[in-house]
This record gives structure tokens, C-alpha cells and sequence, in this order.
């Protein structure tokens, strides 16, 4: 873990990034039986974050973020090649409703009040 956090720091990530990695790595080493990451691969780490997914049913956004983190320990702290990585699936961005409507859209919703009902124009600013 040391390893882990001196490559990080190294590379001037951010500490709530460094404890999130840090996080993400510790809990597939220990899913894993405390086994070493080197003696690990692909059927391990998809197991791991299938276990996420199904199991613990976490956000698509964690679950990228458990990935981020297992695949930095690999490539840039165990300088291991992930051949198998594209065969990773990784979860969809949800796609998620805008909570602010911009300028055209709010016109275009009162032009359409305003045609069904004229009165309300009357209180349009």
C-alpha cells in the first residue's frame, strides 16, 4: 500500500483520490483472501467487481471508480500488462434528467402555458 500511495502522491493525484484508491485496492485484496494482486488477473477482477455490482449493488460511478483503482495498481504501481482489459465491461454513464432548464427551454414552456391558457401570460415578468 505504501507503493500505492508513493506513486500517487508522485504523480500529484489528489488525496481524496489517493484514500478512494487506496480504499478500492485494499477491499479486492482482501476480497480476494489477501491474496497478492500479481497472482491475479482477469477472472479475479471482473469476479470482484461483478461481486460489486450484484452483490453489493453499488452506483455505475463507484463501480468505475473500484476499477480505476485496481487497474492504476496494476499498470503504474506492479508495472503488470492488462492484455485481457478490453474484455472488461465497464457500466454505462446514467443518463440523468437536467435539474435546471436553460433560458429557450423555460421561453418555450411558457409560450406553450401562454397558448393554452392566455390569462397566465398576464404574470410572466
Amino acid at each position: 500500500m505504501d507503493q500505492v500511495r508513493e506513486s500517487l502522491r508522485y504523480k500529484h493525484y489528489s488525496l481524496a483520490t489517493e484514500k478512494l484508491y487506496v480504499y478500492w485496492i485494499r477491499f479486492f485484496i482482501r476480497w480476494s483472501g489477501l491474496r497478492h494482486p500479481r497472482d491475479m488477473a482477469a477472472p479475479e477482477v471482473e469476479a470482484f467487481l461483478s461481486m460489486l455490482a450484484t452483490e453489493r449493488q453499488v452506483s455505475s460511478s463507484t463501480h468505475r471508480q473500484a476499477l480505476s483503482a485496481i487497474l492504476y495498481l496494476y499498470k503504474e504501481v506492479l508495472k503488470i500488462e492488462l492484455p485481457w482489459l478490453q474484455e472488461i465491461g465497464r457500466p454505462k454513464e446514467q443518463q440523468r434528467l437536467p435539474t435546471v432548464l436553460t433560458k429557450s427551454e423555460v421561453q418555450q414552456t411558457l409560450n406553450l402555458l401562454d397558448a393554452v391558457n392566455p390569462v397566465f401570460g398576464l404574470f410572466v415578468c
